[in-house]
């Protein structure tokens, strides 16, 4: 260990996390910037289909889209206002934006390098984005005739000038600036021409060939018809990213009102990050900037394609050939055996379903099956995203419509959602479903719901408690564990936690479950600290944990401290990881991997050795709505739940994590520098793949066995004998 790294080591119990320990940690919005890098990467896997990569590569343009209207809009603001506080790697906003905007730059250069390739392997695969010499005169006549029918109409021509100024331009809008003069004028003229969003990005030329043409291509075909009798001196495309944080004022006396103010604001926010073609002429950049009050704006020049994000139009392509082989979601056999009864299913035993393995329906049908059974009395949900799918809000209005009491906690703060879940919360009320917004300071994270059912001249009570929304869309492409039970205690505290929601009343004594902002990040420290005490004991100590991120100092410490005490420690980490491993002294014993691949791993599951070596039935073995962020522990009502019954156990920590930790097919493994490296199977390993494995293997729920579609017992998981 470097003098540096044991002096914090030594000091960890006595410092802060913020302390002057920079080189413990990575910067978060860095490792966000790494995370979306990978997914950059999956666009150049020729593993996958052409249409697939396709994806990634959009995915990874609207995912840095968002990163600029939160995250760097965040620092943006915090550095106008002469905020000059350090985050836990030592750099002040200044010195984050700075670092940010160089690798953002980057990224971006990779995307249209990316996208370069990919528009020539797409070409030859007859999915052709064309270039406007690429046009011919017969396609021309008809791009011309939908001009004229149909664009045309649609575009507003505005000059800029004195007595026309320059007009708003909306968030993530796309816009085409040119300079014209007509002989008989001594000066040019200005002309903005702000693209609808209403209108197609790409134009599909008729026939069966796959032939696209991007609408300002379209456009700048037809500047003489715009624009009669003048001709273009010079031009460029330019692309708005704006500030779309809401902050909320603890001051405020109506949350409803104030998110519907706010969302309005939202649009109107500051420009954050102004992408311009390269070859736009200085002046009209100039005017640009200006007109967008953008001097303090992160600008970058493209040689490409602006707006990455839309690509994503061109993968509904019919082309199933360059897509993934569908995959259908199984309904969970349990169920199944109980002709659908969820409740006599559930009442039997626990269960845990894999999504999106296992379909969603599931959870719809517990819900609804919870509307429509006359001997249930009340239910009480949850919803952080809800998406567009009606479908779990068609079930808690029908309940409430006959007669039931259902109580829904609606998360106005649930970013780009608030609009919807607005709408949602309206039609539930007018049903008669009792809604609340939980709390001002906090956002209600918890997936959980619980039914009250009249059972033999008494109440039971069902929970689901989930790691993933209540989101129909997002479960078929998002892995999550649903658990199920009708267990008394978890009932209990199931309960307890929503009366917190609803009435401020703060729970004593839960007895199975931890949750923030209570004491999530403290139980989590004591089962670290457990690990501790056996390694130091000489007994087998093991931490095995997935999340979507890791950026709480005070658990990387505590982390630091167990690998340092011998404790093994291993992550599997999607996105942000701000813990350093593999430094001698101080995290050699803590691996950290992501992955990356066709579905986007979700699940919160954290297993801890409790004196025997892991995989084992002694394990404690825990699901939770929460990462390991301060956010997590401090600004949201969350939960972790342990796991007792062995069925449900085994599942969770021989199937799940097993698989998770064995992949070697779409892994990433971090580096002590901060660098990935991508993993692949050595001469003597054996190719697997986490998302293949479990669709050709399903895991049955309830079993704690997976079944192959023959019905055979499906490849045993091997961990290798390092991890035990």
């Amino acid at each position: 260990m470097n003098a540096h790294a044991a002096k914090a080591a030594n000091d960890a119990d006595a410092a802060g996390p913020a302390d002057a320990r920079p080189s413990l940690y990575f910067n978060r919005e860095l490792s966000w910037l790494a995370f979306n890098r990978r997914v950059l990467e999956e666009a150049t896997n020729e593993a996958h289909p052409l249409l697939e990569r396709l994806r990634f590569l959009s995915i990874s343009g609207n995912n840095l889209d968002e990163f600029f209207m939160v995250r760097v809009a965040g620092l943006k603001g915090q550095q106008l206002a002469g905020i000059e506080e350090a985050s836990d790697d030592g750099l002040n906003p200044s010195q984050q934006l700075a670092a940010i905007a160089a690798e953002a730059d980057a990224l971006t250069a990779s995307q249209q390098q990316v996208w370069a390739a990919l528009r020539e392997k797409l070409r030859e695969a007859g999915v052709a984005v064309l270039s406007n010499d690429e046009i011919s005169d017969a396609e021309d006549e008809w791009l011309e005739r939908q001009f004229d029918d149909h664009i045309s109409r649609v575009l507003t021509p505005q000059a800029i000038d004195p007595a026309h100024p320059f007009p708003f331009i909306p968030n993530k809008s796309f816009s085409l600036i040119f300079d014209l003069k007509r002989p008989s004028d001594d000066e040019p003229i200005r002309e903005l021409l702000m693209i609808p969003p209403t209108l197609p990005r790409f134009l599909r030329l008729p026939g069966e060939a796959a032939r696209y043409v991007p609408i300002e291509t379209l456009i700048r075909r037809q500047i003489a018809k715009l624009f009669p009798g003048y001709t273009l001196l010079g031009g460029g495309a330019f692309r708005v990213i704006r500030d779309s944080d809401i902050e909320i004022e603890e001051e405020a006396e109506d949350l409803v009102r104030y998110y519907r103010t706010a969302l309005k604001r939202r649009r109107r926010g500051r420009v954050i990050r102004l992408k311009l073609e390269a070859d736009i002429p200085d002046d009209l950049e100039a005017l640009v900037r200006e007109g967008l009050n953008a001097s303090d704006a992160l600008v970058f020049e493209s040689t490409g394609f602006l707006g990455i994000a839309d690509l994503s139009l061109l993968v509904d392509e019919d082309r199933p050939d360059l897509k993934f082989t569908p995959f259908s979601p199984r309904f969970p056999e349990r169920i199944r055996e109980y002709d659908g009864d969820c409740f006599a299913a559930i009442r039997a035993k626990d269960i845990v379903v894999h999504h999106p393995y296992e379909s969603f329906d599931v959870v719809l049908a517990f819900l609804q099956q919870a509307a429509a059974d006359p001997d249930v009395l009340a239910i009480k949900q949850t919803l952080y995203r809800a998406g567009k799918q009606s479908a779990v809000i068609n079930a808690l209005i029908a309940a409430a419509e006959a007669g039931k009491s259902v109580t829904a906690v609606v998360e106005l703060k649930a970013r780009f959602d608030e609009e919807q879940n607005l709408m949602w919360a309206s039609a539930l009320e007018r049903a008669g479903v009792q809604v609340v917004y939980g709390f001002i300071e906090w956002k209600t994270h918890a997936k959980m719901s619980m039914v009250v059912r009249r059972e033999e001249g008494a109440y039971r009570t069902y929970c689901h408690l989930g790691t993933g929304n209540y989101h129909p869309v997002t479960a078929r492409i998002y892995t999550d564990l649903s658990f199920f039970t009708a267990d008394p205690r978890v009932s209990s505290d199931v309960a307890d936690i929503f009366n917190y929601i609803t009435g401020y009343i703060e729970p004593r004594g839960l007895e199975l479950i931890s949750m923030s902002p209570l004491n999530m990040r403290e139980q989590l420290a004591a089962l670290i600290d457990r690990e501790i005490e056996n390694a130091r004991a000489g007994r087998e100590a093991g931490i095995w944990a997935k999340m979507n991120s890791l950026v709480d100092a005070q658990i990387i410490d505590k982390l630091y401290e167990a690998s340092q005490a011998g404790v093994d420690v291993d992550l599997v980490i999607r996105g942000i990881c701000c813990l350093r491993p593999g430094v001698p002294g101080l995290s050699e014993n803590i691996s950290v991997k992501s992955i990356v691949g066709r579905f986007l791993e979700h699940s919160r599951i954290w297993c801890f050795g409790n004196g025997d070596a892991l995989p084992n039935r002694e394990a404690k073995v825990l699901i939770s709505s929460a990462d390991w962020m301060p956010r997590n522990f401090d600004r949201r009502v969350e939960y972790a739940l342990p796991i007792g019954n062995d069925t449900v156990h085994a599942q969770i920590l021989d199937q799940v994590m097993v698989a998770n930790i064995i992949d070697n097919e779409q892994s990433w493994r971090l580096n002590a520098d901060g660098s990935y490296t991508r993993l692949t199977p050595g001469p003597d390993e054996k190719p697997f793949n986490l998302h293949q494995y479990f669709m050709t293997n399903p895991s049955l729920s309830g079993r704690g066995a997976a079944l192959g579609s023959s019905g055979a017992t499906p490849t045993k998981l091997t961990i290798p004998r390092h991890l035990l």
